[in-house]
C-alpha cells in the first residue's frame, strides 16, 4: 500500500481513513475574521486540514495581463491574504488542532509556507504541473508534495513526477482532479483514480473534488483514496471566486461523516464470517428433513430428503452423502434428520 508521511508525522495511505482538506481558496474574501470562522467550521465538520491560497497580485498574473485587464489587479489584491495574515491563520489552526497549509505560486511563498508557517505539506495547483523549475524548487525543500493533476495528460503527470523524483523527493500524493468548477458528472471519471494508482503504485492517490454534493467524495473513498480536497464556504450564495461551487459547513460535515463510514464499511478483501453471522446460521440456514413418513430400515433416496429451517441440524450440503443410508428409527414427514437416526 502506497503511503506518504507529512511533516507533522501523519501517514497518508491508500485505503486508509482519508485525510480531508477543506479548501478555503478565496471564499474568505480577504477577511481574516471570516477565514477564522471557516477554520472553526472545518474543525466542526471533522476535517483534518484547512488549505488557503498564498497568491498575491504579483505572483498570480503578469504585468502585461493587468495592463490588458486593469480591474483584475484590484480584485486579486482584494481577495488575497498577506503573509502576516497567513502566519496568524497558521497559528490559529494550531490552537484549534487542525493542520494548516496553502498553495504557493512563487518561490518566496514556498519558503514562507514551510519556514514560517510550518505547513505539513505543499499543495501544487494543477496549473503548475508543467512548471518544472517551480516543481524542482519545491521538491528540493524535501517537503511532502500534494500534486493536483487537472488539465493534464498522463504523459504530463509522468513528466512532473519524474522532475520531482530527479531531485530526490519521493514524498508525493497525486490528486485526480477535473479543473472545471463544477464539473458535469460525465466529466469526473473517478476511474482515473484507479488509473493513477496503476501508473504510480508507489504513491498514494487522492481526489480534488469540485462537484456539488457529497456523492463523488464518498465514491472516491470507496476507491481507496488517501486524501480528499473539497472547497468550503460559509455561504454559497455570496459572489466570489469559485464560491458558488463550494460546500457549506453542514454539507461538509455530512461528507466527512459519510466518507469515514464508507471507509470503515469497505473492510478488506479477506472473507471472514463474523461471530454474529455464525449465530445467524442457526436461525437462517436450512437443515436436512425427511419429506414423508418413513419406517425404520428404509434406505434413503434423494426424493426422501429436503432442507428447511432452522440451521441446527445436518447441513443442507450433506444431502447427497445421506443417500443410501439406512434409517434406524421411524421418521415422521417434515422433521429434521438427526445424526444418530441412520447408519
Amino acid at each position: 500500500m502506497a503511503t506518504m508521511k507529512l511533516c507533522s508525522g501523519r501517514i497518508l495511505g491508500d485505503y486508509e481513513v482519508p485525510y480531508v482538506i477543506a479548501e478555503v481558496n478565496s471564499s474568505h474574501n480577504g477577511n481574516v475574521e471570516i477565514a477564522k470562522k471557516m477554520i472553526d467550521a472545518a474543525v466542526e465538520a471533522g476535517c483534518n486540514c484547512v488549505k488557503f491560497q498564498s497568491w498575491s497580485a504579483e505572483s498570480l498574473y503578469s504585468a502585461s495581463y493587468y495592463k490588458a485587464n486593469p480591474i483584475s489587479k484590484r480584485i486579486v489584491s482584494k481577495f488575497s491574504l498577506s503573509s502576516e495574515d497567513l502566519k496568524g491563520l497558521a497559528e490559529y489552526c494550531i490552537n484549534k488542532g487542525i493542520d494548516f497549509s496553502s498553495t504557493p505560486y512563487s518561490r518566496e511563498e514556498v519558503d514562507f509556507l514551510l519556514d514560517e508557517c510550518k505547513a505539513p505539506f505543499v499543495k501544487v495547483a494543477s496549473m503548475d504541473l508543467n512548471n518544472y523549475n517551480f516543481l524542482r524548487y519545491i521538491a528540493k525543500k524535501k517537503a511532502p508534495i500534494v500534486l493536483s493533476t487537472g488539465m493534464s495528460t498522463i504523459e504530463e503527470v509522468r513528466n512532473a513526477v519524474h522532475v520531482i523524483e530527479e531531485v530526490g523527493n519521493n514524498q508525493i500524493c497525486l490528486l485526480h482532479c477535473i479543473s472545471i468548477y463544477p464539473p458535469e458528472l460525465n466529466t469526473i471519471h473517478l476511474h482515473n483514480i484507479l488509473g493513477l494508482r496503476e501508473e504510480f503504485p508507489q504513491y498514494p492517490i487522492g481526489f480534488s473534488d469540485h462537484s456539488h454534493g457529497v456523492e463523488m467524495a464518498v465514491a472516491a473513498t470507496a476507491l481507496g483514496v488517501a486524501l480528499i480536497e473539497k472547497h468550503l464556504t460559509l455561504d454559497r450564495t455570496k459572489i466570489g471566486m469559485d464560491n458558488q461551487m463550494a460546500t457549506e459547513p453542514d454539507e461538509m460535515k455530512q461528507m466527512v461523516y459519510c466518507c469515514l463510514n464508507t471507509q470503515i464499511a469497505m473492510g478488506n478483501r479477506e472473507r471472514v464470517v463474523r461471530e454474529a453471522e455464525l449465530e445467524q446460521i442457526k436461525k437462517m440456514r436450512r437443515s436436512v428433513i425427511v419429506t414423508r413418513d418413513l419406517p425404520a430400515g428404509h434406505i434413503l433416496t434423494i426424493e426422501d430428503l429436503d432442507a428447511k429451517r432452522p440451521g441446527t441440524g445436518i447441513t443442507a450440503d450433506k444431502i447427497d452423502e445421506l443417500v443410501g443410508k439406512t434409517l434406524l428409527i421411524n421418521k415422521e414427514a417434515d422433521t429434521l434428520l438427526e445424526t444418530n437416526e441412520y447408519k
